[in-house]
């Protein structure tokens, strides 16, 4: 749909808890738009929003999707966000592309985790927020509990605009409190009831509601209060126009209600959307930076130069890769050449289209403010600018949270390491909470997710979509050896079997290093006890013996060794031989160096509320964590500790069981410190019975 200007389009993402039917309502809209032919629904697999194979199987949405409606000469963009919190990257990127929130909330269940998780970052990114009540026709759904949810939640400007005809299975419409009309709707009907009369059975409690309403808007503004308090009533122009800035300007929260599974409420909601929800001119203006990092304020000019924000990537078998994005200020027509701020380069696009899902029409053009797409793109990700060349700059985006939980992950199939890396790759450009990594130390690949049920969706796509099947193990702990005191050793090594022997002999010292120094050399020899040409041949040996480890087959770093002395033969001695004695020196000397185990600590930033402190403390003092402090941040406790990583692999798990999903965490490496000895024993033992499996097999 082709619109003229912005403010004729309305951009929405469409967001709450799992659950509440964003999906299902969604699909309402478009069948009430005449977008589809008939209501699909998330449990039928058919909707144009979930197209994900994985999303059909699981019934539930797992990436961002976009999709318009067509209404009254109005374009509303909506973008169905997941509800579960793993995917919460999702929301944020459709949060960060819309000009508002449409907050989807259980009728039944009222306010719950993502409830608060959406409310917080609109409030910290000053984005107004509109709030519609779904399953309204469920058992159990209550208008007036759903709205003193809300209410103790998030404050008395959550304000109806609409009141239930009925309720549980008589619900069969709502009254709009702005323009007193009634909708009643045929059940499992196509959603597009007209207004009428407001029926007498509720005539007195909407004329109740209207006042408060009418009280509520009259107090965002000056001049309407004044002209409310002297007169007791506003015009219903002014209400109109009062409502929208109210709603623009987060003074006010409209409330509006619906039963999107059997078409009961689409029209009506979007009839309010259009007159309630703020137009990209309406919006606050779209944070960017120029390239010296000064801050810009874009308005939504289709005149102006080119900037647009590239918001979601996805793949699909037969378009390839597809980008979604946003028109900030400018035009976009196709086959045109933008500037990519992020590699710097020009970038030819072909076809541009508005979006249905992951299905796509050629559009003229794209206007300041407007959603669409464009495919087969591969130098764009998610997250770029795009502009024209001779203005170049960066539009605001956010921080993506570093990963809570990594797998190893195994190929099944020989031969399969490759492909493993090169099918991550790209389910990384369209989940930005994923990742991949080879770690260093134990040399195995990570994948690396926000969950396990995150990992594992990823691992389930990778089979269907690139044919790589693989194993899933739980990291390894990178533990580290190390020595707490200095000692002697001697190596000897001597081999005589006919012919020419082996012959090689060295003394060393070992001596403790400070954390992260890893391993030095030092050559003290004085004259000629052992060649200068075989001196290498003893360090090679013992930096081969520390690798494999001496307690539990773990590096052992933060050593010195001194090369004192030794003895060689002219005929017998060699490379080799020298080799294999710096290793025996070495072990020789481990014996009496107070060999000990290193484990990495992890700093953990946990964020919760006041109700979970006492649960969260307790539970890292079995972790053997040290707490190091706790902080107000807004409504919330940061508390910092520091926990040694083998016991925080299970901790994204954990942390949700124990706080019932509402509470979040950031984990890094900190340092390494000594394993006391109860659980060195553990370890020790578990690495000697490796080694036995090992050699049995």
């Amino acid at each position: 749909m082709q619109v003229d200007s912005p403010a004729k389009i309305r951009n929405l993402a469409v967001a709450g808890h799992n659950d509440t039917g964003k999906t299902t309502l969604i699909s309402s809209m478009l069948f009430a738009g005449g977008v589809t032919n008939r209501l699909h629904r998330v449990e039928d697999g058919n909707t144009l929003t979930d197209f994900d194979p994985e999303e059909v199987e699981r019934a539930i949405s797992i990436g961002l999707a976009p999709c318009f409606v067509p209404w009254k000469g109005h374009k509303i963009n909506l973008l169905d966000c997941p509800g579960y919190g793993i995917f919460f990257t999702e929301t944020r990127a459709g949060m960060r592309a819309a000009d508002a929130v449409l907050l989807a909330i259980n009728g039944v269940s009222g306010v719950e985790v993502n409830t608060e998780k959406v409310w917080q970052v609109a409030e910290e990114t000053g984005q107004p927020v509109l709030v519609t009540l779904t399953k309204m026709d469920r058992e159990r759904a209550d208008f007036g509990r759903a709205l003193e949810s809300l209410r103790k939640q998030f404050g008395r400007s959550v304000q109806p605009v609409q009141i239930p005809i009925g309720q549980e299975l008589g619900f069969e419409g709502v009254v709009d409190l702005v323009q007193q009309k009634a909708y009643l709707f045929k059940r499992d009907g196509d959603g597009k009831a007209q207004p009428g009369p407001i029926p007498d059975s509720v005539a007195s409690e909407a004329e109740s509601w209207r006042s408060q309403l009418i009280e509520a808007v009259a107090e965002t503004d000056e001049a309407l209060l004044e002209k409310f308090l002297e007169g007791g009533e506003i015009s219903q122009e002014e209400l109109v126009s009062g409502l929208r800035k109210a709603v623009a300007s987060r003074s006010l929260f409209p409330l509006t209600l619906s039963a999107a599974a059997h078409g009961i409420g689409p029209a009506a909601l979007l009839d309010h959307l259009v007159e309630a929800a703020p137009s990209p001119v309406d919006a606050p203006p779209f944070p960017a930076t120029n390239l010296g990092g000064e801050a810009l304020s874009l308005s939504p000019d289709p005149g102006a130069s080119l900037a647009a924000l590239v918001f979601k990537t996805f793949s699909d078998p037969y378009s390839g890769k597809i980008s979604i994005f946003r028109v900030v200020t400018g035009s976009l027509r196709p086959d045109s050449s933008v500037w990519c701020s992020r590699t710097e380069e020009m970038v030819k696009l072909g076809h541009v289209m508005f979006m249905q899902g992951k299905q796509g029409s050629p559009a003229p053009s794209l206007i300041a403010g407007d959603i669409g797409g464009f495919t087969k793109v591969k130098e764009v990700a998610t997250g770029d600018t795009l502009t024209a060349k001779e203005k170049p700059l960066r539009l605001g985006w956010f921080h993506t949270p570093e990963p809570a939980i990594s797998f190893a992950v195994e190929p099944k199939a020989k031969g399969d390491e490759e492909k493993i890396g090169e099918a991550c790759l790209r389910l990384m450009d369209e989940d930005l909470s994923l990742k991949s990594s080879r770690d260093a130390a134990t040399h195995e690949f990570l994948l690396s997710g926000t969950s396990q049920l995150h990992v594992e969706i990823a691992v389930a796509k990778l089979k269907s979509r690139y044919k790589v099947e693989v194993i899933l193990h739980p990291p390894k702990v990178p533990y580290r050896e190390t020595i707490t005191k200095g000692a002697d050793g001697h190596g000897r090594h001597k081999k005589q079997s006919g012919g020419r022997g082996q012959f090689a002999d060295c003394k060393i010292k070992l001596e403790p290093l400070e954390r992260g120094k890893d391993f030095e050399f030092v050559d003290e020899i004085f004259g000629g006890s052992i060649p200068q040409n075989y001196r290498p041949a003893v360090e090679k040996g013992i930096q081969e013996a520390r690798l494999r480890g001496y307690l539990a087959g773990y590096p052992v770093v933060d050593f010195r060794v001194r090369l004192l002395d030794g003895q060689y033969h002219d005929v017998d001695s060699s490379e080799l031989a020298f080799k294999i004695a710096g290793s025996l020196g070495f072990k020789d000397a481990m014996a009496r160096a107070g060999a000990t185990i290193l484990e990495p600590m992890m700093k953990l930033e946990i964020t919760t509320s006041d109700e979970f402190t006492g649960d969260i403390m307790s539970d890292l003092s079995q972790r053997r964590g040290r707490p190091q402090g706790m902080d107000a941040k807004g409504h919330s406790q940061v508390i910092t500790a520091v926990v040694p990583m083998a016991e925080t692999l299970d901790y994204a798990r954990a942390l949700r069981a124990m706080t019932q999903g509402r509470s979040s965490f950031h984990i890094e490496f900190s340092h390494y410190e000594e394993v006391p000895r109860p659980v060195q024993e553990k370890i020790i033992a578990a690495a000697a019975k490796h080694r036995k499996e090992e050699a049995e097999e």
